[in-house]
């Protein structure tokens, strides 16, 4: 087995969360949010595809949390993504922040793009 290390310039780990909030690198962000090898950055939300579409050459896999609950991808925005190459994991923001942070940990190649709860 051949073991490569894999370097996440500006990947940071979610240290909190809250209502209509995340806290990521000690920096308060408000709304929607994606964090992952390119840094941190306020999103428009599940509409706004572009952002996410330029994580593909970057990334295996974007946990993307929906909010309080799972909900259901936009089907165009799922096809957009696996036309680029990215697995998607929809689950609920607590969840994909907790999921996000072991892999991240791990030295995984991901992305997180979330909804507040």
């Amino acid at each position: 087995m051949r073991l490569n290390e894999i370097v996440f310039n500006d990947a940071q780990p979610v240290e909190g969360y809250g209502p209509g909030f995340f806290r990521i690198g000690g920096q308060v962000i408000h709304g929607p949010v994606i964090t992952g090898p390119k840094g941190t950055m306020t999103w428009a939300g599940l509409d706004d595809a572009t952002p996410l579409l330029s994580l593909a050459a970057e990334v295996d896999v974007l946990f993307v949390g929906t909010g309080a609950d799972v909900a259901h991808l936009p089907d165009d925005l799922l096809v957009q993504l696996h036309d680029a190459g990215v697995g998607v994991e929809a689950m609920a923001s607590p969840a994909a922040c907790r999921t996000y942070n072991v892999l991240l940990s791990e030295g995984r190649r991901i992305a997180l793009a979330m909804v507040p709860v």
